[in-house]
């Protein structure tokens, strides 16, 4: 028992001691996996606030990256809408006052809209606040009294200043301040931009405005535009300006009558599409299409009809000096009148189409509405008067007219011959000059500088007499009566339409001279007959009322049935016509019925003066010429002609000369003919100089040699040259190089030794003997013995071919030579006179009178017994 109770101790024992090793090893192992949960939690709970932290940082990042794009769309919509803004209401329509200015924009460029103030958003961009009113339609401003002036204020000025100076006149109706509300703006009504309507006018210019919508549906848009808008973006041209009507007052809705309640409502709903617009104040107007309200309240608490419910700070209103300064500048362009077009919408699409068979025909600008006007040159109406002040465009409206046909009708249709009476060169630019070899293809003759040779006008008027004979010889031929038919019947014939511009006319018929009479008498036959036969006369003055010579013609100023008037132009249009009085600059009145006031047509003439956009067409035109077309004959009353430029010269050839020609100078013509005598085997063929000019008398001499040399083989005539006075030598060292190396030179010493020989010539010699030329150079101061062997070669030379061109300084001195006053004159059978007046020419003139004669620096008067009836003015021919 007791070892069963020992080996049961033993037993327990070891029970337990197994059982506290298994409970110490499933403690350890408890233990293990409470630490390695421990350890796990802790890695759990780690990782989990680790996830915690990312997405943490996601979403701050997310979060930023949405609040980063709002921002970005944000400032994308403010820019959009701030650029849209500015494209909206660009440049005076948008600008805010502190840097405000005036930007015109060119018609037809779309009407902008208008700043009023600017949207309170909440970023920092600034948006404004914009109100649609030209072309677009109308606007209301209710509320405080003094932000609504301010508004009316900005929406005019801003207007005003978006358009082209004139493009927008403004009617006022204000009968509570009775204008004061638009005082700002009076320096507009002067140049009628701006005019008010009284208390009681209200109904009168609804009316008004409503006749002016009617008149624009039924003649402007005519059902081909349903708007003004649409017509200018379609045509290029806005024919109207926009009325822009301000009605300040009326109050209640019962203080308009029916009528004009019913009329109000008309223009508010037809009137924008015809550019009528209202502004309207304190007077009841329903809410409707096209009507835009500003409630004009100060602070945030202001709102416009097209921006719903966002708030807007209104602007103030423009700076009182702003307003001011802005209307006088825009009242005295309007006053200036409307900058031009270009030429170039005077020119065809295609150059050179036109037959001028039956007329000419082309546009001259265009009308109000912008349609061209077409002026016409036929048998009705023949010819035209032009007439405006200094300064109001003349030239340029000839150039204007000139570009227009030369661009339609070619040379062989159209010929212009051209002259200028004032001082200046209007037309050399169509002839070619030192810079610009081109010329106008259509122009045969320009002449410039012409004031004090009025002999140039009647050469040309004698010229189209002339040409208006050969015409009419052809047309008899022909058996026809005017130029459509002669053309018909002679095609290969050259029958241009002809036209002759004269600008400032009015010199050629100045003064009670043997000129102006004969002026008259062509001119009168020119515009008589000339229209038949294509020959057609444009006279251009800047006062015609008082050319006594033209009025006192009714018969020939009833040929002139084409007239057109120029801003401010007396007489040209019938008494009653005052049309020109009030026209702008670059405008005109043109009026094919003598100047009847229904007859009035008033077009804006395109600056034709612009000297780069003529020389395109020139150019254009020149190379388009015939090859054998030769330039203009251009007269410069100011250049002094070279003897080597003289056809006549150039013709010349060594050869035998039966009878030498002596040329003296330039003769005042159409063709650049050279004053000529001939030197034939007859009594008197000497020639004489008189006056004290010596460059001028040398000038002569040194031309007469140099023609006679010019037509001797070498050592077929004989010359001799005497010089009795100092200030000649120089022009006597000149013929040297000239005449034949065996020219004898004579001073006052030995002068007469030659006139001695010459003498025994004159009285020994035969007609076989070589011609024999004395030069002679103040023969005047020669001694007396040799005055006497003088005379005896005057009178018996020439049938010898002994010839005297000698200078005698004076009339008087002349006619001592010759043997005192009772002595014979037909010696000198040729004279060129200088500075002689006419009545000392007396004795060496055909009859019982004398040559009207003035002198004038580098002019010489020359008279040839032998074939004139009369003496002409020469130019001498100047060095080479």
């Amino acid at each position: 028992m007791p070892e069963s109770a020992a080996q049961q101790v033993v037993e327990v024992r070891a029970a337990l001691s197994h059982a506290l090793g298994v409970a110490e090893a499933a403690l350890e192992a408890a233990r293990a996996e409470h630490e390695a949960a421990v350890t796990r939690r802790a890695r759990i709970v780690g990782a989990a606030r680790e996830r915690r932290k990312r997405l943490v940082h996601e979403r701050d990042k997310r979060l930023r990256e949405v609040d980063e794009q709002r921002e970005r769309e944000l400032a994308e919509l403010a820019g959009a809408a701030v650029e849209t803004a500015r494209l909206a209401a660009p440049g005076a329509a948008g600008a805010p006052w502190s840097r405000w200015r005036t930007t015109p924009a060119v018609s037809p460029a779309p009407a902008p809209e208008l700043r009023v103030g600017r949207l309170l958003l909440p970023y920092d961009d600034e948006v404004p606040a914009l109100v649609p009113l030209l072309d677009h339609g109308h606007v209301v401003v209710r509320g405080h009294d003094t932000t609504g002036d301010d508004v009316v204020a900005g929406l005019l000025l801003r207007a005003l200043g978006s358009v082209e100076p004139g493009r927008i006149t403004l009617t006022g109706y204000d009968p509570e301040q009775l204008g004061g509300g638009l005082a700002g703006f009076a320096p507009l009504a002067p140049a009628g931009v701006l005019r008010f309507v009284g208390p009681g006018g209200l109904g009168a210019l609804l009316d008004e405005l409503v006749d002016h919508v009617r008149r624009i549906n039924e003649t402007v848009l005519a059902g081909e535009h349903s708007s003004l808008r649409e017509l200018a973006a379609a045509t290029g041209r806005r024919p109207e300006p926009w009325r822009v009507a301000i009605l300040l007052g009326g109050g209640r809705p019962d203080e308009l009558s029916r009528h004009e309640r019913g009329q109000l409502d008309r223009i508010l709903r037809t009137g924008a599409a015809c550019g009528v617009h209202l502004i309207v104040r304190d007077l009841s107007v329903p809410a409707g299409p096209g009507i835009e309200v500003v409630d004009a309240v100060p602070g945030d608490e202001a709102r416009l009809g097209g921006t719903g419910d966002l708030p807007v700070l209104l602007d103030p209103g423009p700076p009182p000096a702003v307003v001011t300064r802005t209307c006088r500048q825009i009242a005295d362009a309007v006053a200036a009148g409307p900058a031009p077009v270009a030429l170039d919408s005077l020119l065809p699409e295609r150059e050179w189409q036109e037959s001028s068979a039956r007329a000419l025909t082309a546009p001259l600008g265009d009308n109000p509405q912008g349609a061209p006007v077409h002026v016409t040159l036929s048998d009705y109406p023949p010819h035209a008067l032009i007439a405006g002040p200094s300064g109001t465009g003349k030239t340029n409206l000839i150039y204007a007219w000139m570009g227009a046909l030369a661009a339609r009708y070619s040379p062989a249709e159209l010929a212009f011959y051209l002259l200028d009476f004032k001082e200046g060169v209007s037309f050399a630019r169509f002839a070619p000059g030192r810079r610009d070899p081109s010329w106008l293809p259509h122009v045969r003759l320009v002449g410039v500088n012409v004031n004090t040779d009025r002999e140039f006008g009647l050469a040309l008027l004698r010229f189209l007499g002339a040409e208006l004979r050969a015409r009419a010889d052809a047309a008899k031929r022909h058996e026809v009566t005017n130029l459509a038919e002669l053309r018909a019947e002679d095609p290969e014939g050259s029958w241009p339409r002809i036209v002759a511009v004269v600008d400032e006319f009015q010199v050629l018929l100045a003064g009670r001279d043997a000129v102006a009479a004969e002026a008259v008498d062509l001119l009168e036959d020119l515009a008589r007959r000339g229209r038949s036969q294509g020959i057609h006369l444009v006279l251009a003055s800047q006062d015609v009322s008082g050319i006594e010579a033209l009025w006192g013609r009714p018969a020939l100023v009833a040929q002139f049935s084409l007239r057109i008037a120029l801003p401010r132009a007396r007489r040209v249009l019938a008494e009653q016509n005052t049309a020109a009085e009030v026209l702008p600059r670059y405008h005109a009145v043109v009026n094919a019925d003598s100047g009847a006031t229904e007859a009035n047509r008033v077009v804006r003439v395109p600056d034709a003066g612009d000297r780069d956009r003529w020389s395109d067409l020139q150019h254009r035109l020149w190379r388009r010429r015939p090859q054998e077309l030769p330039p203009p004959r251009l007269f410069d009353g100011d250049a002094i002609p070279r003897l080597d430029d003289s056809p006549d010269f150039r013709r010349f050839g060594a050869g035998p000369v039966p009878a030498p020609v002596v040329l003296l100078g330039e003769t005042i013509d159409v063709e650049a003919r050279s004053a000529r005598t001939v030197l034939r085997r007859a009594p008197g063929r000497n020639i004489a100089i008189m006056g004290t000019r010596v460059d001028e008398a040398c000038a002569i001499l040194h031309t007469a040699a140099r023609s006679l040399a010019a037509q001797f083989e070498p050592g077929a005539a004989q010359f001799a040259v005497a010089c009795l006075d100092a200030d000649a030598h120089a022009a006597v060292e000149a013929l040297r190089s000239v005449l034949p190396d065996d020219t004898g030179y004579y001073d006052g010493d030995t002068v007469g030794f030659l006139l001695e020989d010459a003498a025994s010539r004159a009285t020994e010699g035969t007609a076989a003997d070589r011609p024999l030329h004395l030069l002679l150079y103040a023969v005047d101061a020669a001694p007396a013995p040799a005055q006497e062997l003088l005379r005896r070669i005057l009178r018996q030379g020439p049938e010898r071919r002994v010839h005297v061109l000698g200078w005698w300084r004076g009339a008087s001195l002349l006619r001592d030579t010759l043997g005192g006053q009772a002595a014979r004159t037909d010696v000198i059978g040729a004279w060129v006179a200088l500075d002689v007046h006419g009545s000392e020419l007396s004795p060496y003139y055909p009859g019982h009178g004398s040559p009207v004669w003035y002198p004038r620096p580098w002019r010489a008067l020359h008279f040839d017994r032998s074939v004139h009836r009369g003496a002409e003015v020469i130019i001498p021919y100047g060095p080479s």
